[in-house]
C-alpha cells in the first residue's frame, strides 16, 4: 500500500520498466521506488532536499538520482510515456487555464504627467499658441 503522494502498485508496474537498470558494476543501487517516492515527496512539499524523511533514504542519494535522471532524459521519457498512453485510452483531460491577472504600472512608469510646470517642446508650443490668440471681450480695445 502506498502512502500519501507515493506510487501505487499499479502505477509502479507501468513505469518501472522505463527506469535505468542496475548494471551490476559498483555498489548496488538503492531501490528505485523508494528514491522516486522521495523525489515526489520533495517536489510535492517544496522542502529542501536535506529535510527529506529518512524513509526515502539518504537525501544525497535521492538528489543525485533525481539530477542524473534529469540530465539523461529519464524524467522526460517517463512523462511522455504516461501522457501518450493515458491520452490514447482517454484518461487525460486536457484543460486550458487562463490567468486573468492584471498588472498595472505605477503612474510615473506609465508616462503620466507629473505635477508641476509642464516642460518639453509640445508644452511650449501650446503655451505660445495661447499667448498668440487675440483677446475677445470688453478689454480688447
Amino acid at each position: 500500500m502506498a502512502g500519501r503522494g507515493e506510487w501505487t502498485d499499479a502505477a509502479w508496474e507501468r513505469i518501472e520498466p522505463l527506469l535505468p537498470r542496475v548494471d551490476g558494476r559498483g555498489r548496488p543501487w538503492r531501490d528505485h521506488r523508494q528514491v522516486v517516492n522521495g523525489v515526489l515527496w520533495r517536489l510535492r512539499t517544496g522542502a529542501p532536499w536535506r529535510d527529506l524523511p529518512e524513509r526515502y533514504g539518504p537525501w544525497q542519494t535521492v538528489y543525485e538520482r533525481f539530477a542524473r535522471w534529469e540530465a539523461d532524459g529519464t524524467w522526460a521519457k517517463l512523462l511522455e510515456h504516461v501522457q501518450v498512453r493515458d491520452d490514447a485510452v482517454g484518461r487525460v483531460e486536457w484543460t486550458v487555464a487562463v490567468d486573468s491577472t492584471v498588472n498595472r504600472a505605477h503612474q510615473h512608469a506609465a508616462g503620466a504627467r507629473k505635477k508641476g510646470p509642464q516642460t518639453g517642446t509640445n508644452c511650449k508650443i501650446r503655451a505660445a499658441r495661447r499667448r498668440a490668440r487675440p483677446s475677445v471681450g470688453p478689454e480688447a480695445g
